[in-house]
C-alpha cells in the first residue's frame, strides 16, 4: 500500500495512553486489540491496551523533567533496539509517563515530541484514578460490589456479606498484607470453581492454576497447560472473571485465536463483547488498590 505524505505524518492515539510518531493512516486503521502469546500459549488481553504487549528490556535509562499543566512531571527515556519508532505512554494504572526510542540518536526527536504533545499527556494523567491503600477505613469493590475494610477480631480476616464488610484481624500494620492474601484466596476459590467447570465441559484440564498480580495481562495458558489469572479480577464484577476464565480454559483446546477458539468461549459463557468492553473502561482501575508499600 502506498503511503502518502499526510499518512506519514499520522499520529495514533491507542487505547493504553499511547502514541507513537510517526504511524502510517494504514497501521491506525488496521490496528486491532490483540492476545499477546507467552510461554508458547496465550494471554487474555493486555490490562493496559487489550492488546499486544511491549516487551521492554531496557538497555539504559534516563529521565528528563517536563512542566505539563502547571506541574513538573518526571518523564522516564527508555532504549529499545526493537521499537521501530518514539512511542510515548501514559499508564493508566499509576500515572508514570514514559518514552520509549529505538536508538540514541532518536532521543532528541523523541523529547520533542513529547513536549509538542503536552495538553495529551495532561489529558492522560487527569484520567489515572487516585490510589487507594488496603487499610481500615478504605473501600473496596468485592466481586463488584462495594465493601467497607473494618478492624476485626482476632487474627483472621472474613467477610461479613451481610453487612458488606470485610473484617481484617491481627495488628494494624499488617492489616494490608492480611487483606490481600484474604483476596487471594478469594480469587482462587472463584477461578478454581469456574474452571473446573469449564474445563469439564471442554474435556482438557489444566494441570496448574497460578495466580499473580501482572500489569500486562489478565490471564495466560501456557503450552504445559498451565493457567495464571490475575487475583485482582475478584474485585471485578463476576462476569468478567467468568470471562477470563473461560478465555484461558478455552486455550487448553485451541492455543490460537480462530473461529474456533471464539465458538468455544462463547459457547462456555456466550456474551464475550460485555466482559471486553468492562475490561477496557475499567481494567486500569483495579490497580488502583495498593498496599503502604
Amino acid at each position: 500500500m502506498r503511503k502518502t505524505k499526510k499518512c506519514q505524518e499520522k499520529t495514533a492515539e491507542m487505547q493504553d495512553g499511547t502514541k507513537r510518531y510517526p504511524l502510517s493512516l494504514h497501521r491506525v486503521l488496521a490496528y486491532q486489540p490483540r492476545i499477546a502469546a507467552d510461554d508458547g500459549g496465550y494471554s487474555v488481553a493486555s490490562i493496559v491496551n487489550h492488546g499486544r504487549p511491549m516487551h521492554d528490556k531496557t538497555a539504559s535509562k534516563r529521565c528528563e523533567l517536563l512542566k505539563i499543566d502547571g506541574r513538573l512531571v518526571e518523564i522516564k527515556i527508555k532504549l529499545n533496539p526493537r521499537a521501530r519508532r518514539p512511542i510515548v505512554k501514559v499508564n493508566p494504572s499509576n500515572g508514570e509517563v514514559s518514552v520509549i526510542v529505538p536508538s540514541p540518536r532518536a532521543l532528541e526527536h523523541a523529547l520533542r515530541f513529547v513536549r509538542g504533545e503536552a495538553d495529551w499527556i495532561a489529558h492522560q494523567l487527569a484520567c489515572v484514578p487516585p490510589p487507594v491503600l488496603l487499610q481500615p477505613g478504605a473501600r473496596i469493590p468485592l466481586r463488584g460490589t462495594d465493601h467497607k475494610i473494618v478492624p476485626g477480631d482476632g487474627r483472621t480476616t472474613r467477610l461479613d456479606e451481610p453487612a458488606r464488610v470485610i473484617r481484617v484481624g491481627g495488628r494494624l500494620e499488617h492489616a494490608p498484607r492480611r487483606l490481600i492474601d484474604f483476596l487471594k484466596c478469594e480469587a482462587r476459590r472463584d477461578f478454581e470453581t469456574r474452571v473446573l467447570a469449564y474445563s469439564a465441559q471442554i474435556g482438557v484440564h489444566p494441570r496448574r492454576i497460578v495466580l499473580r498480580d501482572t500489569r500486562s495481562r489478565w490471564g495466560s495458558c501456557s503450552a504445559a497447560r498451565y493457567l495464571s489469572f490475575s487475583w485482582r479480577l475478584v474485585l471485578a464484577p463476576p462476569f468478567v472473571l467468568d470471562y477470563v476464565a473461560a478465555h484461558e480454559t478455552a486455550h487448553l483446546r485451541e492455543m490460537n485465536h480462530g473461529p474456533k477458539f471464539w465458538a468455544l468461549v462463547r459457547d462456555l459463557i456466550g456474551d464475550v463483547e460485555r466482559p471486553q468492553d468492562w475490561l477496557r473502561q475499567n481494567g486500569a482501575g483495579l490497580h488502583r488498590y495498593r498496599d503502604l508499600r
